[in-house]
Order: structure tokens, then C-alpha cells, then sequence
């Protein structure tokens, strides 16, 4: 574990040091974009908790049981979440958004995603 502050950037991938990610299925994006990528700033040992920058291309994705807490700011694009009651929610650029573990919601990204995240397990 570090024992110092650290910067995030949201800057683009050749910046920030962007790696590809898998967490989203490939028959869950809605165009031709299949551009997932992640930068891990932090990790604790047992990655109960981790942080970093994610970007993801318009997609959609039906999640039953949320897996993990998550807190999140959007840096760039939008996401809709909708709730099981089908209560729905977009978020931008500077918006700041929690979700419970375990919250069933539809994630429906319509404009490339980029955000910084923390994460619980």
C-alpha cells in the first residue's frame, strides 16, 4: 500500500498509460467500437479497493447484482443507468455518481465513456 498522494489523469491513452480491459462483453457494445481500456493507479494487496481511469465505447449491459461499490466522475461522454423501478439517470462530464453493490441497473453508455473510479469489493 502507498503511503503518499497521488495524481490521476485523465488525459488520452498515450498520456496516461491506458491498457486494454475486458469487463465488458463483446456482444454488449452497440456499434463498431469495441474500445475498452483501463489505467489502475491503486490497488490494495488484497484489491479490496482500487482506482483508476476506465474508457469504454458505447455499449449496453443488463447487471442483475452490481459486483462491487463504486464511486465515479465522469470525465468525458455519458452514461444512463436505470434503476429495476426503471427510474433512469444520465450522467456528463463533472458528474460525480455512487452505486451500491449488489443494485440491479441497466449501464447504457451512449457517447464514449472516460472516468475516474473508486472502487470497494
Amino acid at each position: 500500500m502507498s503511503d503518499s498522494f497521488m495524481r490521476l489523469l485523465p488525459g488520452d491513452s498515450s498520456q496516461s498509460g491506458m491498457q486494454p480491459s475486458n469487463l465488458v462483453s463483446s456482444a454488449a457494445f452497440t456499434t463498431e467500437d469495441h474500445t475498452e481500456l483501463d489505467q489502475l493507479y491503486f490497488a490494495t494487496g488484497d484489491e479490496s479497493v482500487l482506482t483508476g481511469v476506465w474508457e469504454c465505447a458505447p455499449c449496453r449491459e443488463e447487471i442483475d447484482s452490481y459486483p462491487v461499490h463504486e464511486m465515479m466522475t465522469v470525465i468525458s461522454g455519458s452514461v444512463t443507468l436505470t434503476n429495476k423501478n426503471g427510474d433512469s439517470e444520465t450522467f456528463t462530464a463533472g458528474d460525480v455518481f455512487f452505486i451500491p453493490k449488489g443494485t440491479q441497473c441497466t449501464w447504457h453508455i451512449t457517447e464514449k465513456l472516460r472516468k475516474f473510479y473508486m472502487i470497494t469489493s
